[in-house]
C-alpha cells in the first residue's frame, strides 16, 4: 500500500511522536528496561551453562575410568543429539550462533518468533554445553538478548523502527552480560549489527548495555572472561613486532573464515535425516575430546584458566591446543549446532598472541613479562581479522585489561589485521553467515503487531563524498514510497523542501512503506553511503 494513501492524521501522529524530545527520553528508558530483561535472561543462561559444563566434566572424569563408562557417555551424547536435533527441526532459526539471525532481524529481512526462540535457544545451549561441544555462549547470548528485547517491544507496543533499536539494545546487553564488557557490547552492536550511528541509538544501546552488565555483575560477580594485566606499554622498539603480529593475525583471520565456510559447505552436503545427521560428527568428536584433550571442550574456559595462571606454558602445548580448538570448533560450528564462536575466537586469539609473544621474547631483547601483552593483542587482532570490527577489537582489549596502556598497541595491531584480512578477499565472518540464512526454509517469520502501520521511520546520515552530499532534495531520485520528513543539522531540526541542499553529516529521518522497506533501505544506503569517488549521478541502482 502506498504512503500516499495514509491518512494525514496517522502521518502527523507518527511524525510528532518520532520528533518529540519526550519520545527520545522514553526510548532511553525502555532501552534501560531492555537491558535489565535481556541481562537477566543472559545471566540465567550463563549460570545454567556453567552448571552444565561443571556436571559434564565431573561425569566424564568418573566415566573415563572404564570402557563401560566411556560407552555410557556416548549413549548420553546420542540422546542429547536427538533432543537438540528435534528442537532445531522445530525452530530452525535457533541453529548456529544466533548473531546472523539478529542482524537479519535488525535489517528487516526476518521477524523471528521470540516466544519460541527464547526457551528453545536456552535449552539447546545448555544441552550442547553439557555435551561439551566447542561452542561459546556469546552468540546465543546476543540472540537471547535480542529476543528478550522483542518481548519488551511487544509489551510497550513500539513501532518497527523502535523495535529494531530495542533489538540492538538487547544484542548489546547480551554481549555485555556474556563478556562482562559493556563497552564491547555497545561497539559490537553498533559496528556489526545496527551499522548506523545516531544519538538516540547510541544512548539507548549504552544504557541497555550498562544495565545488563550491572545486573550480571550483581548476580555473578565482575570476573572478566579473560582477566589479564597489561604490563605497562610495550617499549617503542617492540612496535615492529606488534605490526608483524597484526599481519599474522590478519592472515590467520582470513584462513579461519575460509576454513569455517568450507566446513559449512561440507556439512551442507549431508542431506539425509536433517538436522540429526549433521550433528553426529560434532557430538562424536566432542566425546572423543572429552577423554583425550578435555581442555578443548565448550567455549574454552579451561584454556583461559591455563593462560591466566601467569607462567609460560610450553609452546608445543599451546600449538596443539590452538590447532585442536580450531578443528573442533569448525566441526561443531559447521554442523549447525546451537552455539557461538566468539568465545572460541577469543581463546584462539589469546593462544596466537601467547605463542607469538613467546617466540618474540625468545629471539629479541624484549623481556618475557611482556608475553601477556601479546596475549591480549592476539585477541584484539584476531577479532578484527575475523569479524572485521576493529573498533570492537580495540575496546575489547581495553576492557580485558582495564588499562589504557593497551590502546595504542591494540589500535595498531587491530587496524593492520583488519586491512590484511580484507585485502585477501575472504568475506567477513558474520556478513557471510547473514547471506546464508535461508528464509524460505526457516518458515519462522511472524506478523508484526504494528503491521497495519505501513509507515516505518529510519534514520540515515549523509556520508562525506556520498551521492547525496551537495545535492538538492529534488535532485535525488527516490522511490515514490519514500519521503524525507526531517533533517537534523548541527543540532537544529530543519523541515526539508525540494530546494534544500544536503550537507555531509546531515541526519535524515526517512519515512518508508513497510511493503517495500528492504528495497528502500538498500537504495537510501547507496545514496547516503560515504564514497571516495566523485559521482555525477544520484540515481540508485
Amino acid at each position: 500500500m502506498s504512503l500516499r494513501r495514509h491518512t494525514s492524521h496517522q502521518k502527523h501522529t507518527s511524525l510528532e511522536n518520532e520528533l518529540s524530545h519526550r519520545h527520545r527520553i522514553w526510548l532511553v528508558c525502555i532501552g534501560a528496561a531492555t537491558g535489565l530483561v535481556a541481562g537477566l535472561a543472559v545471566t540465567l543462561y550463563r549460570l545454567a551453562l556453567a552448571q552444565a559444563e561443571q556436571l559434564m566434566r565431573s561425569f566424564t572424569t568418573e566415566l573415563g575410568k572404564s570402557a563401560l563408562g566411556i560407552l555410557i557417555w556416548f549413549v548420553v551424547l546420542a540422546l542429547i543429539l536427538l533432543v537438540v536435533g528435534f528442537l532445531i527441526h522445530k525452530v530452525p532459526l535457533t541453529a548456529g550462533s544466533g548473531i546472523p539471525q539478529v542482524e537479519a532481524e535488525v535489517a528487516g529481512t526476518i521477524q523471528a518468533p521470540w516466544l519460541r526462540i527464547l526457551p528453545t535457544k536456552f535449552v539447546e545451549g545448555v544441552l550442547c554445553s553439557f555435551g561439551g561441544l566447542s561452542l561459546g555462549r556469546e552468540g546465543p547470548s546476543i540472540q537471547i538478548g535480542g529476543m528478550a528485547a522483542k518481548l519488551v517491544s511487544k509489551l510497550t507496543r513500539t513501532n518497527r523502527g523502535e523495535e529494531r533499536i530495542l533489538i540492538t539494545c538487547g544484542a548489546a546487553s547480551g554481549m555485555a552480560a556474556a563478556f562482562h564488557a559493556p563497552f564491547t557490547g555497545v561497539m559490537f552492536a553498533l559496528e556489526e549489527i545496527h551499522k548506523v550511528f545516531s544519538a538516540p541509538v547510541i544512548v539507548s544501546v549504552m544504557v541497555a548495555s550498562v544495565m545488563a552488565d550491572l545486573l550480571s555483575s550483581i548476580l555473578m560477580g565482575d570476573h572478566l572472561v579473560l582477566s589479564l594485566t597489561f604490563i605497562a606499554d610495550l617499549p617503542p622498539s617492540a612496535y615492529i613486532s606488534v605490526a608483524i603480529l597484526g599481519v599474522i593475525a590478519g592472515l590467520l583471520g582470513a584462513l579461519h573464515n575460509a576454513g569455517m565456510f568450507k566446513m559449512q559447505d561440507l556439512f551442507d552436503r549431508i542431506t539425509w535425516v536433517k538436522p540429526y545427521a549433521k550433528l553426529i560428527p560434532a557430538f562424536l568428536m566432542s566425546g572423543i575430546a572429552a577423554f583425550t584433550i578435555p581442555q578443548l571442550l565448550c567455549g574454552g574456559d579451561a584454556i583461559i584458566q591455563l593462560l591466566e595462571r601467569g607462567y609460560v606454558t610450553p609452546i608445543n602445548v599451546l600449538v596443539v591446543l590452538l590447532i585442536g580448538k580450531y578443528l573442533l570448533t569448525a566441526i561443531c560450528f559447521g554442523s549447525g549446532a546451537p552455539g557461538g564462536t566468539l568465545l572460541p575466537l577469543v581463546v584462539m586469539g589469546a593462544l596466537i598472541g601467547s605463542i607469538y609473544g613467546i617466540c618474540v621474547t625468545d629471539v629479541t631483547a624484549i623481556p618475557s613479562v611482556y608475553v601477556v601483552n601479546y596475549t591480549v593483542l592476539g585477541v584484539a587482532s584476531l577479532f578484527a581479522g575475523v569479524v572485521r570490527a576493529p573498533i570492537t577489537g580495540i575496546v575489547l582489549a581495553f576492557e580485558l585489561t582495564g588499562s589504557l596502556d593497551s590502546l595504542l598497541a591494540a589500535s595498531l595491531v587491530s587496524i593492520i589485521a583488519y586491512v590484511t584480512s580484507d585485502l585477501i578477499g575472504v568475506d567477513a565472518f558474520y556478513e557471510h553467515l547473514l547471506g546464508r540464512i535461508d528464509i524460505s526454509e526457516s518458515n519462522q517469520t511472524e506478523k508484526n503487531l504494528e503491521e497495519e502501520q505501513r509507515g516505518v521511520f529510519h534514520r540515515h546520515v549523509v556520508g562525506t563524498g556520498s551521492k547525496a552530499e551537495g545535492r538538492l532534495i529534488k535532485e535525488l531520485v527516490l522511490p515514490e514510497h519514500m519521503l524525507i520528513v526531517m533533517i537534523t543539522r548541527s543540532g537544529k531540526e530543519l523541515v526539508p523542501q525540494g530546494s534544500t541542499r544536503l550537507k555531509a553529516l546531515d541526519q535524515l529521518l526517512v519515512l518508508e512503506d513497510a511493503e517495500f522497506e528492504i528495497e528502500q533501505e538498500q537504495m537510501i544506503k547507496e545514496i547516503c553511503m560515504p564514497s571516495l569517488e566523485e559521482t555525477s549521478s544520484v540515481t540508485p541502482t
